[in-house]
Order: C-alpha cells, then structure tokens, then sequence
C-alpha cells in the first residue's frame, strides 16, 4: 500500500532537538518500514528569514546517499520557503532564486514531485489579483517545463492564500496546462467549496496528505473512492504533527490511513 509519512509530522520531535533529517529516514525506513519518504525542507534550512536558506549542495548530497543506502524514495519533496507570490517585487525576486535553489536539490534527491507554495497568507484566502495570477501560471510553467526535462512533477499544495479556494487552484492548473504540473492535496483543506473542492482538483493531484482530522472524517472512504475512480495512483501521505507522543501518534494514523484506502479499494471492486 502506498502509505507516505510528511516530515513534518515529527516536527516537534526536531524541535526538541530529538531528531534531525537522517534520524527521520532511519524513523521511516526501520520503525515503520517504509520505503519511500514524503521530505520536507524544514529539516535543513534557516528559518530566520521569510525566505528560507537551504543547507549547501554538498549537504542535500549526503541526505541523497543515506536515501541511496537505504534503497528509499522521495515520493514528495515539500518546500517551504520558496513560494511564488509576495506583494514586495524585490521579495518576489528572492523566493523565485530560492525556489531554483530548491529545485536543484530536489533533483539531486532525486524527488518524483515537488511542492511549491502560491504564496499568501496561511489563515485567510482571496482569490489573485491579474498581477498575481499572470506572475503565479508564468513561474509554474516555467518550473513545470523544467520539471518535465527532468522527470518530476512540480506545483502547489492547498495550504496558503489562494490555493486554499479549489477554482482558484483549478483555474491555474487549466492556464499552466503542462503535465508537469501538479497539486499535493491536502484532503478537506479548503476555506470555501469545502464539499467540492477535493474532487474539484482531482485531475492534477499527484500526491495527498491525511492529517488528524481528515482520518477520521465520515466522508474519508469516499474521498479516496473519488481519487481511485479518477484514476490516482499515487501516494496517501500522512502529515501529523502531533503535539506529543509522536512515535506512537504516527502508528495510530497510519493505521487508520490503511484502513480508508484499503476500505476503499475494496469498494471499488466490488
């Protein structure tokens, strides 16, 4: 089954100074044994910044050679930091160097998609601007086409500003218009269409994350039905920070994660 663990589920663990990127890897690959990673750049960058410095190349090149030894993929790499729009030109020219700076490292990570945000706020969404909008299609098709010559697929999640409104984010999918776009769903996370919108960007979705309150929703079975019908063949992510206990936390997801796909795929047999 393709069950993914987000990094960011042991986020409080790093805080603690518990655990760094490789302890995450050994974490996935010997606890829970798993063999593919869904790697997000908190691990390895400088946060002080609103854009994010990320760890040198010969760093990436260490974390891609415990992935190498330990035979794992990196089904998603999620990028913080980097997102395309802020309203400061001189910002905006930033995020974009530091988003080609993350791109590079996920192709020496050897990552099968790549999450970049729109940019925006985390607690609220409106829909773009002309400006915003022009600028947000210009830069995914520009990172979409490298992405394609490359192998990989690049494109937001629904998690800040306009990409929590599914038109939105289906409206820029359909402008980008390049197979090498596509979204990480964060299923159920929307600030308006909330009923709608999962199945509203089912067609550009290459990678999902459940979190605490997504895995237990009436209405999980049938979001994955929806995606399988739609013909998803990706991974189901888990994405849990839990505010404790976080080992133990992640078995109990991952169960319950287990049990919506599998209920699910039987389902669809039928």
């Amino acid at each position: 089954m393709n069950i993914s663990i987000g990094g960011y589920s042991f986020y409080n663990t790093f805080l603690e100074g518990k655990m760094d990127v490789f302890g995450y890897l050994e974490t996935v690959k010997y606890r829970y044994r798993m063999d593919a990673v869904d790697l997000w750049n908190g691990f390895f960058i400088d946060r002080s910044d609103i854009v994010y410095k990320l760890a040198d190349k010969s760093y990436i090149r260490k974390i891609r050679e415990a992935l190498d030894e330990k035979e794992m993929r990196v089904v998603n790499f999620a990028v913080d930091g980097a997102h395309l729009w802020d309203p400061d030109p001189d910002v905006r020219q930033r995020l974009y160097e530091n988003a080609l700076v993350h791109l590079d490292a996920a192709e020496i990570l050897g990552a099968e998609t790549v999450r970049i945000d729109t940019g925006g706020s985390y607690q609220e969404s409106e829909s773009m601007s002309d400006e915003q909008y022009e600028y947000t299609v210009k830069r995914y098709r520009e990172y979409a086409e490298r992405a394609a010559d490359r192998g990989y697929t690049v494109g937001p999640e629904n998690h800040m500003g306009a990409s929590l409104l599914p038109r939105e984010m289906k409206r820029i999918a359909e402008e980008v218009h390049h197979p090498a776009f596509g979204f990480l769903l964060h299923l159920g996370r929307w600030k308006a269409d909330e009923s709608e919108g999962d199945e509203m960007v089912a067609p550009w979705t290459v990678h999902t994350h459940f979190d605490a309150k997504t895995a237990v929703l009436p209405e999980a079975e049938e979001k994955v039905r929806s995606l399988l019908a739609g013909g998803y063949k990706g991974y189901w992510g888990v994405e849990y920070n839990a505010p404790g206990n976080q080992y133990i936390e992640m078995e109990w997801i991952i169960g319950a994660v287990k049990r919506i796909v599998s209920s699910a795929s039987q389902a669809r047999k039928k």
